[in-house]
């Protein structure tokens, strides 16, 4: 090889290197809570807070059943609309989105009991639990791919009855 091509062989691997090592930090500061998912479809819309056990006796009243929620955010600048979306359990529990549009860097909570729709709350109408304290929520859009995905309690370590992003 000649010296020409020997020095430029050495700065590109040199320069390959360099490029990997900016790259690892970003990678290893994803979080935790994230089940690895290689079907992910990239979004700006993910999951934020979760109170997945209500707090207090769970009493099945709509108070208690409307503490239990999952907060969607929208991290872009750009509204998204949520039709068709989807917010599901592990054991397929689903709450579909209607026409709700979500404005940039804002966010809703999609609360378990009944209630009436606003831009920050939406209600799942149900009179049941949802969230069970070892879980998975998951967030699909409407070509049913997965957004985002959170899992907590016995099998991701997670303890709590509140979990989540800061708000």
């Amino acid at each position: 090889m000649s010296r020409n091509a020997s020095r430029i062989a050495a700065a590109v691997l040199g320069s390959a290197a360099l490029a990997a090592t900016a790259v690892l930090p970003a990678a290893a500061a994803g979080h935790g809570h994230h089940a690895p998912a290689p079907h992910h479809h990239r979004s700006a819309v993910s999951l934020g807070a979760i109170q997945y056990d209500s707090p207090g006796r769970d009493d099945y009243s709509n108070r208690s059943l409307n503490a239990e929620y999952v907060t969607v955010k929208n991290n872009g600048h750009r509204p998204v609309n949520l039709r068709g979306w989807t917010l599901s359990d592990r054991s397929g529990q689903t709450y579909r989105f209607g026409n709700v549009r979500l404005r940039g860097h804002s966010q809703v909570r999609v609360h378990t009991g009944i209630g009436r729709d606003n831009r920050w709350d939406l209600y799942q109408d149900r009179r049941t639990y949802v969230w069970d304290d070892s879980d998975t929520a998951i967030l699909r859009n409407d070509h049913h791919r997965i957004v985002d995905i959170e899992s907590w309690g016995r099998h991701s370590g997670h303890h709590h009855g509140h979990w989540g992003h800061s708000h």
